[in-house]
């Protein structure tokens, strides 16, 4: 019986049709969306739509696919600087999506001449697409400029029933393993000589396979009691307020602090910590007096260190940080300062370059954080909190270096006002807090995400919310927390998983084609060594 699967190629002007669509799709199965089962059709209808394709073919349905995508996911950034730095985003990163088409389009064109039995199109082919998936992704996320990890599709599964694999796989492991299932299914669907019923079997193997893998054990070496407030200012950057104003709207939003405190049992109520959003604060407590008497007030008054967002400068003013400041017993204790500030949000990368393309608005980012070299865990006495300063929270090396550093909580602070300031108004905060969530099962460690604006919770390290503050209104809320230990494999190994499905995806598609030149150079070779046919003779009868 033969193992070929049907052939399908879709007309090109279909697949731009499905590309587009395969885009909206993906989006929708990320907040606020969220409905998860969506995320696993846009993959299959984008692989769908790279079958059978010519390289220019798959480079444009891929550019479609991934304008459809970023334009609609990444539509919260026209609230920040506007359309422009939108539109260049999204370009960038459909350029992305459109190498990694091609790089797929490849796989299916070399990789089942090669091993072309069953098991080679529904086994091999999906783990090397989905390799060269993630592959994709890491280098997206990566460059340029320390790249932009937002919208790897395993991001859209904070609520589904595949979250708890980050703990095993972390989040390209999982993203490598969405895909590969999507292009299984694909192509047990197109393996037509192999029985509906065996297919239907397989197909439905492969899902349970995945599901039914077990939650990671959790462990708690004791509890810790943190306040977080949400002050509800007027903090985006371009916003019109007076110096301080962000500083009093976070004290007064503390206002119901003593209530909820009251209301926890009395070996409880004792904080650990009081934590407060970046940019939670306009005054700078090293260097404003004002700011150190609230620092010291609250830090006092509650017999609890003060961690708070404050923009820090050197003793020079040359250099400017995004900063996590610990504040107890009259002082700064420890500074986190964030590593990795957002190009073209948080600093101009190569100014002087890019300033004629668009002066205007390169001039709208006039001050320049400076990348931080400080490590990102704070030492609370009886237990280690790591800090996540906003996107930090995406970049995966940054949450392993806290692991290693024995962060028993992860605190996560975060500024959502630049992109929205109202429910309704974007869905920003709430891929952040997917993506929060997903990080506390990730590395089994509980996760209290503080915003200015929205959305400040508590995550257990099952990626269950236990404490909530209405969404843009100020507020505070105390969550008592068990303190993390141990390690998760996506902690030890998340990155080799990462390197180690890309590189295999690669290598497979690069030995593919050596393998079809090599056989080509053969049959060369075979016809010119060939002696000439002896043709028979005729004799010509008049």
């Amino acid at each position: 019986m033969s193992s070929r699967a049907t052939d399908v190629r879709l007309p090109l002007w279909l697949a731009v049709v499905v590309a587009l669509g395969a885009g909206a799709v993906l989006d929708g199965g990320f907040p606020d969306g969220d409905i998860w089962p969506l995320t696993f059709v846009g993959i299959g209808f984008v692989l769908l739509t790279l079958k059978g394709r010519s390289l220019g073919g798959s480079f444009l349905v891929g550019l479609v696919a991934g304008l459809s995508f970023y334009l609609i996911h990444i539509s919260w950034a026209t609230l920040f600087l506007g359309v422009v730095p939108w539109a260049a985003l999204s370009t960038l990163e459909a350029l992305f999506f459109a190498a990694g088409a091609m790089l797929i389009t490849l796989a299916y064109r070399w990789v089942p001449r090669v091993w072309p039995g069953t098991l080679g199109r529904t086994v091999l082919l999906p783990v090397v697409v989905g390799g060269l998936w993630t592959l994709r992704e890491f280098v997206a996320g990566n460059w340029p400029y320390g790249g932009f990890a937002w919208g790897r599709v395993a991001l859209s599964q904070s609520e589904s029933p595949f979250a708890g694999l980050v703990a095993w796989l972390g989040i390209s492991g999982l993203s490598f393993l969405m895909v590969a299932i999507v292009a299984a299914l694909l192509q047990l669907a197109l393996q037509t000589t192999v029985r509906g019923s065996t297919r239907v079997l397989a197909g439905a193997t492969v899902v349970v396979a995945a599901l039914v893998v077990p939650a990671w054990p959790t462990h708690s070496a004791g509890t810790a009691t943190i306040a977080a407030v949400q002050g509800d200012g007027d903090a985006g950057y371009f916003s019109d307020r007076e110096y301080g104003d962000l500083t009093n709207a976070q004290v007064l939003a503390m206002s119901s602090l003593q209530a909820q405190l009251a209301q926890l049992p009395e070996d409880q109520r004792d904080l650990d910590m009081i934590v407060w959003p970046e940019g939670g604060s306009d005054r700078d407590p090293t260097r404003d007096t004002a700011g150190r008497y609230v620092f010291d007030a609250i830090s006092r008054g509650y017999d609890a260190p003060l961690v708070s967002g404050v923009i820090t400068q050197s003793d020079d003013g040359e250099t400017v940080y995004n900063s996590s400041l610990l504040w107890a017993d009259g002082a700064v204790q420890d500074q986190y300062d964030k590593k990795h500030p957002v190009p073209f949000g948080e600093y101009v990368p190569d100014r002087d370059f890019w300033r004629p393309f668009a002066p205007d608005l390169i001039d709208l980012i006039g001050r320049d954080y400076t990348p931080g070299t400080r490590d990102e865990v704070f030492d609370l006495g009886g237990f280690r909190a790591g800090i996540s300063i906003c996107f930090d929270i995406v970049d995966d090396q940054l949450i392993t270096n806290m692991m290693d550093e024995g962060a028993q909580v992860i605190i996560g602070q975060t500024n959502n006002a630049d992109f929205g300031t109202r429910p309704g108004q974007t869905d920003e905060n709430e891929q952040q807090l997917a993506i929060a969530r997903l990080r506390a099962i990730e590395t089994a460690r509980p996760l209290v995400n503080v915003s200015t604006v929205a959305s400040t919770r508590a995550i257990d390290a099952s990626g269950r919310t236990t404490a909530s503050i209405p969404d843009y209104e100020p507020g505070t809320m105390v969550a008592v927390v068990d303190l993390g230990t141990g390690t998760t494999p996506a902690v030890v190994a998340s990155r080799a998983i990462e390197l180690l499905v890309s590189f295999f995806g690669l290598a497979v598609l690069v030995l593919s084609r050596l393998f079809i030149g090599t056989r080509r150079s053969r049959r060369r070779r075979l016809l010119d060594e060939a002696p000439d046919p002896v043709l028979p003779r005729w004799r010509v009868v008049d």
